[in-house]
């Protein structure tokens, strides 16, 4: 973890630093990206997955250092004839330390669930779910920022359909969005 975090930093730090445009946060945002996650789980004999993976996110601004919103966070992978899935829906607010930064942080609280689909059979378990990460806005545009992230979604799944057991399930994310200020 420690490595993805050094690596997002000197990733980013080059282009914080040329921007061009100043980071100003107000009324409604949007944004989405796509990237690479990992996803595991507490049950006996599971083993983390690595795929592709992406988000979605809006919301409004409370203050320049303070926006609130909803967002999905999505990982999927097909496999020996099935498709497996692992998603996050929250409420998130995201915090600014520095107003005229684009560094983030952040962290909300919703619904954790996976999917599986095998020969035309679905299964599902879902429960609550938890999501913190970081991100930096780099403004390429007065409204417009190109996003790198890094996202941690953690959730308790109840029920027994996938694994035979309730389990903990864990998502490391690791991508780069558009954010529409």
């Amino acid at each position: 973890m420690r490595f993805v975090l050094v690596a997002l930093a000197v990733a980013v730090a080059p282009l914080a630093a040329a921007q061009g445009h100043p980071q100003v946060r107000e009324g409604f945002c949007i944004g989405f990206g796509f990237g690479y996650g990992s996803v595991s789980y507490s049950c006996s004999g599971c083993t983390s997955e690595g795929a592709v993976s992406g988000y979605l996110k809006l919301g409004g601004t409370l203050s320049p250092k303070l926006l609130v919103g909803g967002e999905t966070n999505g990982w999927t992978k097909s496999q020996s004839g099935g498709t497996f899935t692992a998603a996050n829906a929250s409420a998130a607010l995201y915090f600014y330390p520095a107003p005229t930064s684009g560094f983030f942080l952040r962290g909300g609280l919703g619904f954790a669930s996976a999917s599986a689909s095998v020969s035309g059979n679905s299964f599902s378990q879902s429960g609550v779910g938890l999501v913190f990460g970081m991100g930096f806005d780099v403004r390429v545009g007065t409204k417009t920022s190109i996003t790198p992230i890094a996202n941690f979604n953690w959730g308790s799944l109840t029920g027994n359909q996938i694994f035979g057991e309730p389990v903990k399930q864990s998502m490391l994310q690791i991508a780069v969005g558009v954010t529409f200020h």
